[in-house]
């Protein structure tokens, strides 16, 4: 028993109704001209006549005579008329005023209201109009459609996601299947080449989760960056050398130009290197045998520029604006039989800004090539460090 009650959520607590803001603002409007017609009467009854009295005694109307009487009774006359009159006429000026903006009002909280009801029941589509009731009102209706488009947009990419994700990991677990179940039935035998094909598709299994978990970290944490002052050309060196084997076993060429006195970068060597190694091996799966990727460095005052270059198969320009989201894929079926699940250049683009940098692809098209520049500042403001991961775990 103690348990259910630790877990038990409260219900929420229903609406309480009560009227609406038009009738409110009504009231409200009601009560201003009640206190505005109480004090006008006040003054009047209280203020006024002394004052006319002293008025007429200056004027040589003796007290308490006949002139005096019709006069001091002209001017009460003359003021409740002239109060009834403007109460009367104000009164019903402000009916109309409120009664138009209440309605107005009342109609855009509705619009608002609905929506956002809409947007609760998974209608992301939807977006209000703005009532043109005052900056106030129109900045309200701004943010509202700018909070839907980005749960629209969320939720797309979340659909979106969720199906590249079962489609990833359908294909190699079909082809387990299929292999057991041919082992089963003694249709095939564990030979080394089952064996082979067995061990390609768990591996291609753990690639995908480790490249999923890969992209999670770069885009939501950025507590592993720990820079340091790193020498472009070693960098590039580095990179180069590690990607020469797979280069040397598809007979593509990689060439690598890197000025001398390059200024040093204050940025993480590991997570650069694995930023080049993602674009190494993204050109070598798209550039046939006999082709060529350069790796160049440039130096300016306050940036590097990293570009990777290569002859490949090039890229159409619609596709161009996409390349970096994850699991995007320019020909989903030729870069499925290359083996990639369309995460390197996210996970690329990710650690790239996380060094306050920026990547971008360009293409004349396909069987042009396509090059990837990355532009990194020298020295980030504010620098990067392991202070600011913390702030921001």
């Amino acid at each position: 028993m103690t348990a259910s009650h630790g877990t038990r959520r409260s219900s929420p607590r229903p609406v309480r109704s009560g009227p609406g803001i038009g009738v409110r603002l009504l009231l409200a409007q009601s009560l201003v001209l009640a206190a505005g017609a109480v004090t006008s009467w006040v003054v009047a009854v209280l203020v006024g006549p002394p004052l006319f009295r002293e008025h007429l005694r200056r004027a040589g109307v003796p007290d308490s005579s006949a002139e005096q009487f019709h006069a001091e009774q002209a001017y009460r006359s003359a003021t409740a008329i002239s109060l009834g009159v403007a109460i009367g006429a104000a009164a019903l000026a402000a009916l109309v005023v409120t009664w138009y903006f209440s309605r107005r009002l009342q109609r855009s909280v509705t619009e608002v209201s609905a929506a956002a009801t809409a947007v609760v029941n998974g209608r992301y589509d939807i977006r209000v109009a703005p009532p043109h009731l005052g900056q106030d009102f129109d900045a309200l209706a701004h943010a509202f459609n700018r909070m839907a488009a980005r749960l629209e947009s969320v939720e797309s990419t979340r659909r979106q996601l969720l199906g590249d994700l079962a489609h990833e990991i359908r294909t190699p677990v079909s082809v387990l299947e299929a292999y057991m179940e041919a082992l089963e039935d003694g249709v095939e035998s564990l030979d080394s080449d089952a064996i082979a094909m067995l061990r390609d598709q768990t591996r291609r299994l753990v690639r995908f989760s480790d490249d999923v978990r890969s992209l999670s970290h770069t885009e939501e944490s950025r507590t592993s960056i720990e820079p340091t002052w790193v020498t472009p050309d070693a960098l590039i060196a580095t990179a180069s050398a590690t990607a020469a084997e797979r280069y040397a076993a598809k007979q593509v060429t990689l060439i690598s130009h890197v000025p001398g006195r390059l200024p040093r970068l204050w940025a993480d060597p590991q997570r650069l290197a694995q930023v080049l190694g993602n674009l190494l091996d993204n050109a070598l799966r798209h550039t046939p045998p006999h082709g060529q990727v350069t790796l160049t460095a440039d130096g300016g005052i306050d940036s590097l520029t990293i570009t990777v270059a290569d002859t490949g198969d090039g890229i159409s320009a619609e596709h161009l604006p996409y390349l970096f989201e994850r699991f995007y894929r320019a020909d989903t079926a030729r870069d499925r039989d290359h083996g990639g699940a369309g995460i390197g250049l996210a996970i690329a683009k990710a650690l790239v800004e996380a060094h306050h940098g920026h990547i971008t692809a360009s293409s004349e098209g396909p069987g042009t090539g396509t090059t990837f520049t990355i532009t990194l500042p020298l020295r980030p403001d504010p620098p990067l460090g392991r202070q600011e991961g913390a702030r921001r775990s």
